[in-house]
């Protein structure tokens, strides 16, 4: 029961994780050509275990501050702004934390709970999704957004 009401709670966030993990990190990956990001990034696989896990309070430390203005644009009637603002934020600290997560996954694999309970995660979690992605309104989603890349391409091409 208890399993079957976390399921229900998780899966919009592992639809979203889905969604936007991996190609929000793919663009992150690609500023790895840049000397300086390239530097950066070895600096973070370098890191300890610990050091690993700490790394990941750097892109809530760097949204509180525009958390902080977001709330300030509702407080005066900009609310618009404010949801646009947090909805950037949230797809900048996804991106920051699905690349942090890519590079700091082999130092996470030292720390013993994350070890063991992280395959665990894994395995459940990529059985919900193929339950989800088995389903009929996932099926016809998907080939809804297929027909309409068909289209923005033809239009692409013709325009």
């Amino acid at each position: 029961m208890v399993r079957a009401a976390l399921t229900v709670i998780l899966v919009p966030l592992l639809l979203f994780e889905e969604w936007g993990w991996v190609p929000l990190a793919a663009v992150l990956g690609r500023m790895a050509r840049w000397p300086l990001w390239a530097g950066l990034e070895r600096w973070i696989r370098s890191l300890p275990p610990w050091g690993a896990v700490l790394v990941f309070g750097l892109p809530v430390l760097a949204l509180l501050p525009i958390k902080l203005i977001a709330i300030y644009l509702f407080s005066e009637g900009h609310v618009a702004s404010g949801l646009l603002l947090l909805a950037a934020a949230k797809l900048a600290g996804t991106a920051f934390v699905a690349r942090l997560f890519q590079l700091t996954l082999p130092a996470l694999m030292h720390i013993a709970f994350f070890a063991r309970w992280y395959p665990r995660w894994k395995t459940w979690k990529d059985g919900v999704l193929a339950q989800v992605r088995a389903s009929a309104p996932w099926r016809r989603v998907r080939a809804i957004n297929a027909s309409w890349r068909r289209w923005w391409r033809r239009m692409r091409r013709t325009g």
